[in-house]
């Protein structure tokens, strides 16, 4: 089902069991696992079914620190949020990635990699991956023309990767119609979320409240609140809602905000070889797969570095495509998106063409993907002055890296250019800026993924996190967080893959408490009998 909240008589009430808000990767995830349960659940999108610039500029926001992306053109405000923008890279986090790493402050999730092995596998699933296997050697074996660099297995490894077929990245055009059609999803579109209202203890979420640009202003009640908007989205919804707690929801410890993290894309090497080659095991692959080059924890820990990974282009198209950083610049993320699509033209190829790239080369250029260390400088806050049309504080994001960042992207290219040399096949060119040790300055070439972690990061020590192992705010028993603001950590993997994972975990959680709860009035039924 769905209503369109502008066409709603104004401050009606909305009931349900749960009510969930946000409809983008995370959301949908979510509400897709209730469909043709006994429980009314209700799906909140702040914009509507397609792009609408005047709810996008609610997105608009400050940054400082390393440079970054326009807010407003950093996530896309509509149903199916920003897998409109997804390339459908999917790759599961390394083991590491939850383990705490003593060379790298508050690093670590509060469970095991293998607590997510059930749920990497319905979400690869849910996203049409085909065969699961993210291990080098079964893709190998299936293409035996593919041969990995010759490099020390204890320094490098091939790392998997698979690409989501184009119908199922996009996830407002694929499940738009098994929510629509559903009799117990009631999905409301122009919803945005401006507060949330807890009880006078500020222990549970009583009702949420919506607005819209129409001018309507209405109010949700939920057993159960799930937040399942973006990083920034998250954070902000929690530090604005202050009716209760003045510092914001969950932020009693001062949490809700720190800890952006990015994927840090850097492009500042290339690989010159000694025999041309086509590389053809890291380009795109039929049925859909490739591999980067992946820093082993061994190695991670010898050096005390971030992980990392590393891809190839051709280096005679790369040269004529700009870092992100340099060509997504403009507010309206169309604009971009045009941009975008007339250098890869003016390249002479088109971007799938460019994956799928078999022609032997002499040289590539080399793009790092760096996980950022937890950092709580690293962060949202409210503007003081400026809100949104809605009446909501802008953000604005203060995106600040450690002294770890730098040195692990010198690090990485001088690991492979030794590798390289000791192989024999080729030289690595490194740009000046990465040699130089007394300089902390990063590449101009330095872009983020698009990926925003943290904000509301987890833990069980309510000291350390915003939510617990469970998504659960710590002091608010009927509220979650869903998506990768809860990351601790991220890893050097795109996080979509991840959210999906993650917010499959979450819902089964919400079961449980839901099926728990209902035994529990039929006992206490039964007991007043």
């Amino acid at each position: 089902m769905h209503q369109d909240a502008r066409y709603m008589d104004n401050d009606s009430v909305i009931d349900g069991d749960i009510c969930i808000i946000g409809a983008g990767a995370a959301g949908i995830s979510i509400a897709l696992e209730w469909d043709n349960l006994p429980y009314k659940v209700i799906l909140l999108e702040g914009g509507g079914l397609e792009y609408d610039d005047r709810v996008q500029e609610l997105f608009r926001g400050k940054t400082t620190g390393q440079r970054y992306y326009p807010l407003k053109s950093s996530r896309l405000h509509f149903f199916g949020g920003t897998t409109g923008h997804w390339g459908g890279l999917c790759s599961i986090f390394e083991p590491s990635a939850f383990e705490k790493r003593d060379w790298i402050s508050e690093s670590g999730w509060p469970f095991p990699a293998t607590e997510l092995g059930p749920y990497y596998q319905r979400a690869h699933k849910r996203l049409e991956l085909g065969e699961y296997s993210f291990e080098v050697d079964h893709w190998i074996g299936k293409n035996a023309s593919l041969t990995p660099l010759p490099l020390n297995k204890e320094v490098f490894y091939n790392k998997i990767w698979r690409y989501c077929v184009p119908e199922a990245m996009k996830f407002g055009k694929k499940f738009r119609d098994n929510i629509i059609r559903s009799k117990n999803i009631q999905l409301f579109t122009y919803a945005n979320v401006v507060n949330l209202e807890t009880s006078d203890n500020a222990q549970k979420i009583t009702e949420a409240t919506i607005r819209n640009y129409a001018g309507k202003t209405h109010r949700v009640r939920a057993k159960y609140f799930v937040l399942a908007c973006c990083a920034i989205q998250n954070s902000r919804i929690l530090l604005s809602s202050t009716k209760q707690v003045t510092t914001g929801l969950g932020n009693e410890n001062d949490l809700v905000g720190r800890y952006f993290m990015e994927n840090i894309e850097i492009k500042s090497a290339e690989l010159w070889l000694k025999e041309p080659d086509a590389l053809q095991l890291y380009m795109r692959n039929a049925p859909n797969f490739k591999a980067e080059l992946a820093l082993t924890l061994q190695k991670q820990q010898e050096l005390k570095i971030l992980n990392g990974m590393l891809s190839f282009d051709p280096l005679d198209l790369a040269r004529k495509i700009p870092p992100f950083i340099k060509s997504w610049t403009e507010e309206d993320p169309r604009e971009n998106r045009k941009k975008m699509e007339k250098i890869y033209s003016n390249a002479g190829e088109s971007r799938l063409s460019k994956m799928l790239h078999s022609n032997k080369h002499s040289s590539f250029e080399i793009t790092m993907r760096l996980e950022q260390a937890p950092n709580s400088l690293s962060r949202i806050t409210l503007d003081d002055i400026e809100k949104d049309e809605l009446g909501m504080p802008r953000a604005n994001l203060n995106w600040v890296f450690t002294s770890l960042e730098k040195k692990s992207a010198r690090t990485l290219y001088n690991l492979l250019g030794r590798q390289m040399g000791i192989a024999g096949i080729g030289r690595v060119k490194i740009e000046e800026i990465l040699l130089d040790e007394t300089n902390s300055t990063m590449p101009s070439t330095t872009s983020g993924g698009w990926h925003h972690m943290g904000t509301t990061r987890m833990s069980d020590d309510p000291k350390k996190g915003v939510v617990n192992s469970d998504g659960r705010l710590h002091n608010i028993y009927n509220l979650y967080v869903a998506g990768s603001s809860c990351f601790p950590n991220g890893a050097a993997v795109n996080p979509t893959f991840s959210i999906v994972a993650l917010s499959l975990r979450l819902s089964d959680h919400l079961k449980k408490t839901m099926q728990s709860e209902t035994i529990l009035d039929v006992v206490r039924v039964q007991a007043k009998r």
